[in-house]
């Protein structure tokens, strides 16, 4: 039935088994029923339909209808798993006829043979005794009676009550097989159902007669005679297809054997010879894919190598990173050093401060040159942030389903910002003609007349004496001071929460004053920043220079440059990030912590090959299980790397004094690093209180 109406039937079979730990019935009552249920099966039964109230669920049983009373409501008990002085049995009629009478039979209440026939069930106390619903057990799924359609024909259909018997023994071992591979067993079944009878026509089968065959011997002729006919006077018998046939030397069973072993041995030495082949093929096909993937990779290491130098040559011939100019900076300082090492080893007295002052006049000139690159690359680098603003401004809200698929929302604050997005964007169009650029111009003006402020104002006054001066045919070349006006006032009307909403969220100020920024004192600069513009040591105990001054002092002083370190970081990050377990260590590292345990540390070196090729080395956890930190790491090359994750035990793999080297070497990291653990631990127990900013730690920013 469907689950969408009130009552639910549950047909179930009339005699369950129920187990001796959890019955409430003796089980001298199961022997009796049991004894019974050869002559029960003779009689006719009847479908009887119990209404559990006041729950509404119906629970179909087939019981004989010569059954008393006390039987059927002791067996519904039972079932119920309540006693049967707790429940209520009546009929469904008007009257509600309570069946008090335990001695009466079912068919004296008005039970027909193969009818269906409907009796109330309650608690006689709801809350003292509650009447819980039924559940049949699991093992017997199949019910004792089942309704058939049968289909007359002419879209008739008609309804037949079908009774299921079960078999009381247990079905004999037919016998089955076993799969050798998987060891599963599959046993040959029966039927339940009984055979049909055939009918008996009087004529006896099974007896001895028509069991046994007597034999008879009984010598026949062929019916096909031969003969055979040879040359002789008068008769000639062609000899065409005649054979010669000579008897060869008799072979006795020691010669046969002999030949045969022979045979089998040079089948052997055929086959043998056929296997070594085949395995000689495989290996020398796999010695030559080893060939090629070993070529494969130097080719690749060689080709990583020259896009490398490529990729570092144009990085210095056209810097526009931060990252570039350390670069360049450091081979400044490299050549500095060459050359003042070359005068001190060839010149002397006031030829040699001569070449030194001619070394800072060209390392004068270079720094010139390298700040000229600098300002071109800011400028650059100023439109190019621009651009990414107004287009994070302007993206509209985007939400990912369980399936991949995305959604995406405009807003009226990303679609205001995309607007001045386009009209900033036509603010910069070069080539525009007259009519197009004073088009430009009206929109502008009719954007910004919105909101009556000082800098609305001024923005409206530059575009009336821009468009004055256009219509008098002033040249552009004279108006591009105008128009930078107008685009800087114009990117700060943009950069305004009240005219742009959106611009909130991207902005390093907060617009609210209540909200607490934590700052700290730049003692070199003299200024107050934020924590954000602080990168802090795992080792220093304070605050110390902001970012910029930090990076100032090694441009004029140190000169390192740290792009290195800081691709050795980014991969330790990376790969502790694809392991999911949560690393917080290498995440409060900085570049400057990574060149302390590259050059300090590990002497700058891989510990089993030396190799120093700073971009083929890689920091690698020690024990795989273990979080990434300074005192669990080792310095090896990509291809170590990969072959040290693969080991399982490395007291094994490696030998003692290997070992004890390792261990000595994170010791003195965990000596140089010793307030990292701490860190770690604060962090984890500001992130269970739902507190966890790191920007905000200590200035530390990742």
């Amino acid at each position: 039935m469907s689950d969408d109406k009130e009552l639910k039937e549950i047909i179930t079979t009339s005699q369950p088994q129920i187990d001796a730990e959890t019955s409430t019935i003796p089980q001298n009552q199961f022997k009796n029923e049991d004894q019974n249920n050869s002559s029960s099966n003779q009689e006719p039964n009847a479908t009887i339909k119990f209404l559990l109230f006041p729950i509404n669920q119906i629970v179909t049983f087939a019981f004989p209808i010569s059954i008393q009373m006390n039987d059927l409501k002791k067996k519904i008990s039972s079932e119920l798993k309540m006693e049967p002085s707790n429940l209520k049995f009546s009929l469904t009629n008007e009257m509600q006829t309570y069946l008090e009478d335990d001695s009466k039979k079912l068919w004296e209440y008005g039970a027909e043979a193969n009818g269906i026939f409907q009796i109330k069930v309650e608690s006689i106390d709801q809350k003292a005794y509650p009447l819980k619903p039924y559940e049949p057990k699991e093992k017997f799924q199949s019910p004792d009676v089942i309704t058939v359609q049968v289909d007359l024909g002419n879209n008739q259909l008609k309804e037949i009550i079908v009774e299921i018997e079960r078999a009381s023994n247990r079905k004999p071992f037919l016998g089955g097989y076993r799969n050798r591979q998987t060891s599963t067993e599959f046993l040959n079944a029966s039927t339940q159902t009984k055979r049909p009878q055939k009918l008996d026509n009087g004529i006896q089968k099974f007896c001895r007669d028509t069991q046994t065959i007597v034999s008879n011997h009984v010598k026949l002729q062929t019916r096909q005679d031969m003969s055979t006919q040879m040359t002789k006077p008068g008769v000639f018998v062609s000899r065409i297809e005649d054979r010669l046939l000579t008897p060869k030397p008799y072979q006795t069973a020691e010669q046969r054997l002999s030949i045969i072993e022979k045979n089998v041995v040079i089948i052997q030495k055929y086959f043998r010879r056929w296997l070594a082949k085949r395995k000689f093929n495989l290996l020398k096909l796999a010695y030559e894919q080893r060939v090629a993937w070993e070529k494969d990779k130097e080719n690749q290491r060689i080709k990583d190598i020259e896009s490398r130098r490529q990729n570092d040559i144009n990085r210095r011939l056209k810097p526009r990173t931060r990252d570039d100019f350390e670069i360049l900076y450091a081979a400044l300082e490299k050549w500095r050093l060459e050359e003042i090492e070359k005068i001190n080893a060839t010149k002397t007295g006031a030829s040699r401060k001569a070449a030194l002052a001619m070394l800072v006049d060209q390392e004068a000139e270079l720094i010139a040159t390298i700040e000229r690159y600098k300002i071109e690359a800011n400028k650059e680098n100023k439109d190019k942030n621009i651009q990414i603003l107004l287009e994070k401004m302007s993206q509209p809200k985007i939400w990912k389903a369980k399936d991949g698929s995305t959604t995406e929302l405009d807003t009226p604050y990303n679609i205001r910002a995309r607007e001045l997005k386009d009209i900033y964007n036509s603010l910069n169009m070069n080539f525009l003609t007259q009519d197009e650029r004073l088009d430009v111009l009206l929109t502008l003006k009719h954007t910004v007349k919105e909101h009556d402020c000082k800098l609305t104002q001024e923005i409206i006054a530059l575009i009336d004496r821009e468009a004055d001066l256009l219509m008098r045919g002033i040249k552009e070349e004279n108006l591009v001071g105008l128009r930078k006006r107008i685009v800087s006032l114009f990117l700060q009307y943009i950069k305004t929460p009240q005219f742009n909403p959106s611009a909130a969220r991207h902005l390093k100020v907060p617009q609210d004053i209540n909200e607490k920024i934590e700052s700290f004192y730049c003692s070199t600069c003299q200024r107050y920043l934020a924590s954000t513009e602080f990168q802090i040591s795992s080792s220093s105990s304070k605050v110390g220079k902001c970012r910029s001054c930090r990076n100032l002092e090694n441009l004029a002083l140190k000169r390192v440059d740290y792009t290195k370190f800081k691709f050795m970081l980014t991969r330790i990050q990376q790969e502790e990030q694809s392991y999911n377990t949560y690393s917080r260590i290498c995440f409060l590292l900085t570049e400057r912590d990574i060149q302390y345990m590259f050059e300090t540390i590990w002497n700058s070196q891989s510990i089993l090959s030396s190799n120093n090729d700073i971009y083929q080395l890689h920091f690698v956890r020690w024990k795989k299980d273990e979080e990434w930190s300074p005192w669990n790491t080792v310095l090896l090359t990509l291809d170590e790397a990969e072959s040290h994750l693969k080991l399982t035990n490395l007291d094994l793999s490696y030998g003692d004094q290997f070992v004890k080297k390792i261990k000595q070497k994170h010791v003195m990291a965990r000596n140089y690093f010793n307030k990292l653990p701490n860190i770690s631990e604060y962090l984890t127990r500001k992130q269970s209180q739902d507190d966890f900013r790191l920007p905000s730690l200590t200035g530390i920013k990742i």
